[in-house]
């Protein structure tokens, strides 16, 4: 069973940022290195669910022509607006995943600290609509707390493992450390071909 919407009701109900996004240089590192992993200088379409109160997705807003940011708690998506109101670039909703998966296709899709969250099943419906939703040659992005917590259903090195099992994504780039795993992974072709690292893409191999 995935974690109730109750649990993350509870969070928000006492703070505005329970996890202290704002505050911790460890989110602030892990958002640069997030950032910094990111094959390409740019992306025309991005996708940024459980984006909490926006603390990346105003650092996203700098790399992207168009961001969809949500969040299944009201309040914390109505924070993430506030937040970037100056950023007509970027729009923030309220939705519940996977059922409310939005329409359309991106070249960026960003699974931050969100896929422990959910059970099997759920987890096999959401990355599904992430792969199908992931232009060929586009990124999407994981990064996964890699310590027990009563509420995550897995770990982020089991996490690291599923997704690396998907046929239609070629690992990238990985970054582990004893607090987090980071990976990114370019969504293959057609014809099964993975998308040229940032050295290839530049001519440079």
């Amino acid at each position: 069973m995935s974690t109730p919407p109750s649990y993350f009701e509870d969070m928000y109900r006492d703070a505005s940022d329970p996890w202290h996004l704002a505050e911790r240089w460890y989110e602030r590192r892990k958002y640069g290195l997030t950032l910094a992993a990111l094959p390409r200088p740019r992306y025309r379409r991005a996708f940024e669910p459980a984006c909490s109160v926006g603390e990346l997705t105003v650092r996203l807003a700098e790399r992207c022509d168009s961001l969809l940011a949500c969040d299944r708690v009201r309040s914390a998506a109505d924070t993430a607006a506030r937040r970037t109101r100056d950023l007509p670039h970027v729009e923030v909703r309220h939705l519940t995943l996977p059922d409310q998966w939005p329409a359309g296709s991106f070249d960026l899709v960003v699974l931050s600290e969100l896929l422990y969250y959910f059970d099997a099943a759920e987890l096999t419906v959401l990355l599904k609509h992430a792969v199908d939703a992931l232009e060929a040659g586009g990124t999407l992005v994981a990064v996964h707390w890699n310590h027990p917590v009563a509420e995550h259903l897995r770990t982020g090195d089991e996490l690291a493992g599923i997704l690396g099992s998907i046929p239609e994504l070629a690992p990238a780039s990985e970054h582990r450390e004893a607090d987090f795993v980071l990976q990114t992974f370019g969504r293959r072709g057609d014809d099964g071909t993975a998308p040229p690292s940032p050295a290839a893409a530049e001519g440079l191999v």
